[in-house]
């Protein structure tokens, strides 16, 4: 299939909590971080059949995520980024995908830091 004919699906500012970061009190309360999910997948059979068997479970990506972050415990937000892409990956429709994850507060006097990452099936 040509790459360039990929449809794609967003889940976008999905919160939850856990714990991300190197610093000692980091390592100890759960933070607040922003998951915005960009998936591409050939969606033309669903579009066809309106059958949700043809598409990708957005709904069932959203609940492996959050129980992913939920139960981690990272040092890094791009480790974490990279986990999330894997657990969007599992969706066996879904070909390539873009994770942007945000730590608000990670930084003083900015709103947040973002982590950008995308993958693809089949990387290492």
């Amino acid at each position: 299939m040509d790459e360039n004919r990929l449809d794609c699906i967003h889940i976008r500012d999905l919160a939850c909590r856990c714990i991300v970061g190197i610093n000692p009190e980091e390592r100890v309360k759960r933070q607040e971080v922003l998951i915005n999910v960009t998936m591409w997948a050939d969606l033309r059979d669903a579009c066809a059949s309106d059958d949700i068997a043809e598409t990708v479970d957005y709904k069932k990506v959203k609940e492996g995520i959050l129980a992913m972050v939920e139960a981690s415990s990272y040092n890094l937000v791009e480790r974490l980024a990279s986990e999330i892409a894997a657990v969007c990956l599992q969706a066996n429709r879904v070909r390539r995908v873009r994770v942007v994850l945000d730590k608000p507060g990670a930084l003083r006097f900015a709103r947040s830091v973002a982590v950008d990452v995308t993958r693809e099936r089949g990387e290492v």
